[in-house]
């Protein structure tokens, strides 16, 4: 069985047409398929609209009490809801899942170093069977950004994780590809101009941007996590725009696609 797992977040979330636009090209989205998504914008402006003033650290959230009860509310209820009922309309027999729903994803709060960052949770255990079984029941697993710690508590954990552990444990008995949707066109030489895409990274071409500072700050997490995946089984990674999906899906050239293989670089 092959199986894509597609990550989109506040970029598109946060604007219904977008949403919408989205939803309809994940619906025409080939073979099976698991829909991961965060939602922090929303939360914040929703905790605002309650008092409870977002409180951030190199861009991760701080997430006391007060803010686990809105980000589980929005991610797990409205957006994740919202979204779930949306797919049924597009003829998507979809199922909205927090990692407590049969145990899905396991996580510990993250030990205090440096940083208190709260209920905040890292993975430790993903719930292959699950998936597999909804999948082979032609349900879309549609997961958001919360997960447990099997003894009671829900803990705030970071979207393009999930993703990335949903996909490295599920490639341990299935093909899987793993789909970045963000606000860019894919990895741009020059962040100002959309049409710098580079198409292709390895290792090699990472480390050379890297060094050049065309690769930064919150950039180079994300590629972190695509070559992690990579090494641990997954057979590919794409970050683009989520209207290219499609495009993506069929192997034309667009975003970019990230590969684990090294190849000279002239």
């Amino acid at each position: 069985m092959n199986v894509s797992i597609i990550k989109i977040g506040g970029n598109v979330i946060d604007f219904p047409e977008k949403l919408d636009e989205f939803l309809y090209l994940f619906a025409r989205f080939p073979g099976k398929k698991i829909l991961v998504h965060g939602g922090g914008i929303m939360a914040s402006k929703f905790g605002e609209s309650l008092g409870v003033m977002p409180e951030m650290v190199d861009g991760r959230r701080i997430t006391d009490k007060d803010t686990l009860d809105i980000v589980t509310m929005v991610y797990a209820g409205l957006i994740n809801k919202q979204m779930v009922a949306k797919l049924q309309g597009l003829k998507q027999n979809a199922m909205g899942l927090t990692g407590a729903d049969g145990n899905l994803i396991r996580s510990i709060k993250r030990p205090v170093k440096t940083i208190d960052y709260g209920f905040v949770g890292d993975i430790q255990e993903v719930n292959v069977d699950l998936i597999k079984t909804l999948l082979e029941a032609d349900i879309i697993p549609v997961v958001c950004a919360i997960t447990h710690d099997k003894k009671g508590q829900l803990l705030n954990t970071n979207a393009d994780s999930i993703a990335s552990e949903l996909a490295t444990n599920l490639s341990k008995k299935l093909q899987v590809n793993l789909y970045y949707c963000f606000d860019k066109a894919g990895v741009l030489i020059d962040e100002k101009n959309e049409n710098s895409i580079v198409p292709l990274i390895n290792e090699d071409i990472y480390a050379e941007l890297k060094k050049e500072n065309v690769i930064h700050s919150g950039m180079i997490p994300k590629l972190d996590n695509a070559f992690a995946a990579l090494h641990k089984g997954v057979n590919h990674v794409w970050i683009g725009k989520a209207e290219n999906l499609l495009l993506a899906a069929k192997g034309k050239l667009s975003g970019t696609s990230i590969e684990r293989h090294k190849y000279d670089l002239y």
